[in-house]
């Protein structure tokens, strides 16, 4: 199939373009700069410049396609709320592309949309379509366009991580190094799901090649790891304290992390893998960590 990838050169696009090669697919990836394109055209793919800012050049890329897979989103926090909305614009300038075709169209939302109640893993069959996480806009608006004879998938993203990024981590990791402490709210026992960005990118060739319209994918190798152990490996990194803080003391510490950092966000894969195949192999999340280089971006 022809794949146009949004955020093709971006951390999981990136890992998504050799394999979807290497399965004998052709890529038209999307990119902004000089650099992406000189990348993605040495990976074996083809190149579309644009934008998320840019619905025309997203709806020309799903038009040339058998098939879309849309992980691009701007990942800039100060902004969640406006950039979600963002995302919402760009889902609904492909869909209204690929309307009226059986052409596969995945899309990305977050493992919290599957959370039906307190304490309980998220699963695939479930949608909160209340979910407080502006996030919640991506999932609504591909449920829209569906509706308008569009062939949508779900892929829910948890904490994707290598050595070097590890999703909301990364940023624990910089206001730990800020703070001088690496910090986790109560007793720590929230848990954050996991899976290493190798197996994300598998997932998302297996929910293409088994396109099955409706289906939600949770990229969940691991179901819950506790945010204690996760402070403890990045204390242990940057050879700080690791301490616990009250809610009250979080939302200071946290600054705009503090909407996630107590939270219990447990996830469940199990229909993703009987449904796929899918048998995540990559390290664990707390072993990446151990692997993390801990110096400063200007000291590396």
């Amino acid at each position: 199939m022809r794949v146009f990838l949004t955020g093709a050169t971006g951390f999981i696009g990136s890992r998504i373009v050799p394999d979807l090669i290497g399965a004998g697919h052709q890529v038209l990836g999307l990119t902004r700069s000089d650099a992406g394109a000189r990348w993605l055209e040495d990976a074996g793919a083809k190149v579309l410049r644009g934008t998320l800012e840019d619905p025309d050049s997203l709806a020309r890329g799903a038009a040339l396609a058998d098939a879309v897979i849309h992980t691009a989103f701007d990942h800039d926090f100060s902004r969640y709320a406006e950039n979600c909305e963002k995302d919402r614009r760009a889902i609904l300038a492909m869909g209204a592309a690929l309307e009226g075709s059986d052409r596969p169209f995945i899309e990305t939302s977050v493992i919290g949309m599957g959370i039906m109640k307190a304490g309980e893993p998220a699963l695939e069959q479930a949608v909160d379509w209340h979910h407080a996480n502006p996030r919640a806009a991506s999932e609504k608006e591909g449920a829209e366009v569906a509706k308008g004879g569009v062939s949508v998938a779900v892929v829910r993203l948890p904490q994707v991580h290598d050595p070097v990024r590890q999703g909301l981590i990364t940023w624990l990791i910089e206001v730990a190094r800020a703070k001088g402490v690496s910090a986790y709210v109560g007793d720590g026992a929230n848990r954050w799901p996991a899976a290493h960005v190798a197996d994300v990118a598998r997932l998302y060739r297996l929910a293409l090649e088994h396109h099955e319209p409706g289906a939600r994918y949770h990229a969940v190798a691991e179901e819950g790891v506790p945010v204690r152990d996760i402070a403890k490996a990045i204390g242990e990194g940057l050879r700080v304290p690791v301490v616990s803080l009250s809610p009250e003391a979080a939302a200071d510490h946290f600054g705009w992390l503090k909407m996630f950092a107590g939270l219990d966000m447990p996830a469940s894969s199990d229909w993703t893998r009987e449904r796929l195949g899918w048998v995540p192999t990559g390290p664990s999340l707390i072993a990446d960590l151990k692997q993390c280089d801990y110096r400063p971006a200007t000291a590396k």
